[in-house]
């Protein structure tokens, strides 16, 4: 049987890759459904291609023209919000990779996980913003996450047959992005284009800033908090520019376990899809011959706060974390539109945490308020 899979976000960084992985074991994966924001080109492209059940389109004005493409191949194409939600609760699939950027990927998600689904996740905003909820949603409906991001994978394939195993801690590593070793007076003058030229990754835009300003890292610590049951001091971050070891995993014993590979997020995608089970490629393999040392070095929390605004809303819980992914994505638009600087995204989403006011056991409506409230006001700082 193969697995059928839908891909929310298909025509994003990860949902094209997927689709390429897709590609590569036609006999054992089958799109079940697609779906993309406003890019209704490639949308109609790849579902002409794989040949869905069903497509989304969420911007309902690109309704009528992905409609009128695919009529005739007897596709059902749906449109809008409330869509993504009552597919991800259908039956119609087995595993959903929920791969929509940011707070946006929310719903979808804990919809297919009140289903019991299999939920392969690239959206770690998800768990950034209402960890607590989706992690407790899990338990009660018997639904499974299986990490995409590639230090999160990372973890998870350390600790396959190591789950009666106390863990000491788990450490995520960083490149440290296109500015390593850079300081402010560097910094205060950077531009999106220079900030989009990641050294080892192809992401989008969105995830690239962040990564550029560590602010990557900071959403990763918290969503390994929720993913994998971990108390706050048993997270760590280390820079690691070759981008090799993908994160690490330290047991009661003091072994510590690594996951290697070249960076290319199509590997953790295809475990995610494929799991338990480890496929064949022919995608270029890590050679240790071209990699003779591997360097590792400790974050500049001071040059990046943006790292240290993450750890300090893990630490203070509650709702802080939805306010510090709001505001982060209010001020990486705002600088992918030149709107504000570099470092400018640090101060406002700061001003943000300290504005607004704190929820120690939010509900869903509680993260869906503070979610529109902290977006109002960081972008009320943004001239």
């Amino acid at each position: 049987m193969k697995k059928r899979i839908a891909i929310y976000g298909s025509t994003g960084s990860i949902g094209t890759q997927a689709l390429d992985v897709i590609s590569q074991h036609p006999k054992l994966f089958q799109v079940e459904i697609l779906s993309a924001h406003s890019n209704a080109s490639l949308l109609i492209e790849q579902s002409l291609k794989f040949e869905p059940n069903m497509v989304i389109i969420s911007d309902e004005k690109k309704y009528e023209e992905v409609n009128n493409a695919l009529a005739s191949k007897g596709i059902k194409v749906f449109a809008g919000e409330q869509s993504l939600i009552e597919l991800a609760a259908s039956d119609s699939y087995d595993v959903l990779l929920a791969a929509i950027v940011g707070y946006a990927g929310l719903s979808s998600t804990l919809a297919a996980a009140e289903q019991g689904k299999t939920i392969a996740l690239a959206n770690k905003e998800t768990l950034v913003v209402a960890g607590d909820l989706v992690t407790e949603t899990l338990k009660q409906k018997g639904a499974r996450i299986i990490p995409v991001d590639s230090e999160h994978s990372a973890i998870f394939q350390c600790l396959v047959g190591e789950h009666h195993n106390p863990v000491s801690k788990v450490i995520l590593t960083a490149s440290g992005g296109p500015f390593l070793g850079k300081k402010p007076n560097f910094l205060i003058n950077v531009k999106k284009d220079h900030a989009l030229q990641h050294p080892n990754w192809t992401m989008g835009a969105k995830i690239t800033i962040d990564s550029a300003s560590l602010m990557n890292k900071g959403l990763e610590m918290i969503e390994a908090k929720w993913l994998f049951g971990l108390q706050n001091e048993q997270i760590e971050v280390i820079i690691h520019p070759q981008s090799i070891i993908h994160s690490m995993v330290e047991f009661a014993d003091g072994s510590v376990k690594a996951q290697m590979g070249l960076p290319d997020m199509k590997l953790p995608i295809q475990y995610a899809l494929a799991f338990p089970d480890r496929l064949s490629n022919n995608w270029k393999r890590l050679s240790m011959k071209n990699y003779p040392s591997l360097t590792f070095e400790p974050a500049d929390i001071k040059t990046f706060r943006n790292l240290a605004l993450a750890s300090q809303a893990m630490f203070t819980g509650g709702n802080a974390p939805c306010v510090l992914n709001a505001a982060n994505e209010i001020v990486v638009d705002a600088f992918l539109k030149n709107k504000i600087g570099f470092l400018e995204m640090s101060d406002i989403i700061e001003k943000t945490l300290e504005k607004i006011t704190f929820i120690e056991k939010p509900s869903l409506h509680d993260y869906v308020q503070t979610n529109q409230v902290a977006r109002d006001y960081a972008q009320s700082l943004i001239k």
